[in-house]
């Protein structure tokens, strides 16, 4: 794979359609800001949805077929699931910069917004790579199954406001995967599945951070339209959320993170 060019912006890593040069741009965004050489560059319309490659097909979420993860194929497809929902990570972490980078919410702090968001994109995409390669080890790639678009359905329900997108991505998505994640581990453990459980871990550990992001700006977007962040969040998930905010939730990760209870317990009953 060639290598990328030696600044990347948020918008190469939505226009690059390739999957694994996507998880390549998204590092690249990370080191072009970190190295000081990043620009957001002007406020300009963007796209609803980033480039992206010919397969996987997408389907509904019941067109998904569950497999079982007692076969080598049942668990590729599994990590063919969370590899989709990584790729996707990848574009919502680098769509919050190139969206959102230049709302008068953050004229003051957008350094810390971008280097921020940078980090989360840098850490989906190695997230990607990482499974990509296990999938590869187990005789397949992300594309050999079908997938569905309800991540970035949300994301383009979202596009119009930063608050109701960081309430959507990161603090119901996201935080939807620290209740399901443990056990998925657990379930690979189980049939012997070290090396697959193990990536679990480290996208577990370091999702936490990801939803403290997000609750952060939350907050921070909060107090500068003067809401109260809890009763801000609830309506907003009420008007932007399609589905359900399910229990059971791993309180204790989401207190790790930083997300207390108070906000999401309410939306569940």
């Amino acid at each position: 794979m060639p290598n990328p060019p030696e600044t990347v912006s948020a918008l190469a890593v939505l226009s690059t359609a390739n999957a694994d040069a996507k998880a390549v741009a998204g590092r690249a965004f990370r080191r072009s800001v970190a190295d000081g050489q990043y620009d957001v560059g002007p406020d300009a319309p963007l796209s609803p949805s980033p480039a992206r490659p010919a397969k996987p097909v997408l389907v509904p979420p019941s067109g998904v077929a569950k497999r079982g993860l007692g076969t080598e194929t049942g668990r590729a497809a599994l990590l063919h699931a969370i590899a989709h929902i990584e790729l996707n990570a990848i574009d919502l972490s680098a769509d919050m910069v190139a969206r959102f980078a230049h709302v008068p919410e953050l004229q003051l702090v957008r350094d810390r917004f971008v280097d921020d968001w940078s980090k989360v994109c840098d850490d989906e995409a190695r997230h990607f790579g990482m499974i990509q390669t296990r999938l590869r080890e187990l005789g397949h790639e992300y594309g050999d199954f079908p997938a569905h678009d309800g991540l970035w359905n949300a994301a383009r329900d979202t596009s119009h406001d930063i608050a109701a997108r960081l309430a959507i991505a990161p603090l119901v998505l996201e935080a939807r995967g620290l209740d399901v994640t443990p056990g998925m581990i657990k379930r690979l453990d189980s049939v012997g599945d070290k090396a697959s459980a193990d990536i679990l871990r480290v996208i577990y550990h370091e999702e936490v951070a990801h939803v403290e992001t997000g609750i952060r700006w939350f907050r921070h977007v909060s107090e500068f339209r003067n809401q109260a962040p809890i009763s801000y969040f609830q309506n907003l998930v009420k008007t932007h959320f399609k589905g359900r905010v399910k229990p059971p939730f791993n309180v204790e990760a989401r207190d790790r993170a930083q997300f207390p209870i108070d906000f999401y317990e309410k939306l569940a009953s």
